[in-house]
């Protein structure tokens, strides 16, 4: 089942989607990575697994970490997407009410670095919504929502499309 959203400037499009995002064939998907940045469970290991693990892990120990709301970049690998972009989603409960700011910085963070690079698209899971606990519309909408305003506030961005992968 998808989902297309609107968006004011007609070239670029948001698409909520059921699947496994390590099979995206697009220019970035984004890990919902720990601040170790290392191999996890959910989302995180199936990234780590299907790039590659070791390449994956050497990649990121370039990195010293990664606070929360923040984001870096990783080649693909094995994977379909030439990019990783790893962010770090609040632990719901757990930030004396920042989670939503801090979710939403998760978003900017990477689309921010997939702007930088030049990359045309890029995937996401529901950051934080597995383990960490976070509400799945709560943080489907909060998506939607920081991705609407990035594109509000970057009208040239070379990004065209973003597609949010959601688990039943």
């Amino acid at each position: 089942m998808k989902e297309k959203f609107s968006i004011n400037n007609k070239n670029k499009s948001i698409i909520v989607q059921h699947g496994d995002i390590t099979t995206f064939e697009g220019d970035a998907i984004v890990n919902a990575a720990n601040p170790h940045l290392a191999g996890g469970a959910g989302v995180c290991g199936a990234i780590f697994n299907a790039a590659g693990f070791e390449e994956m892990i050497m990649a990121c120990q370039k990195y010293d970490g990664c606070d929360y709301g923040e984001a870096v970049i990783t080649p693909g690998f094995n994977l379909k997407a030439k990019y990783v972009i790893h962010t770090v989603g609040p632990i719901y409960g757990q930030h004396n009410g920042a989670e939503p700011d801090i979710l939403k910085s998760c978003y900017w963070q990477s689309l921010r670095l997939a702007q930088d690079n030049n990359l045309k698209s890029i995937a996401f899971p529901l950051i934080s919504s597995g383990v960490y606990g976070y509400p799945k519309e709560e943080a489907k909408q909060l998506a939607i929502e920081a991705v609407h305003e990035f594109f509000e506030d970057t009208p040239n961005s070379s990004i065209e499309k973003v597609v949010l992968f959601e688990f039943p």
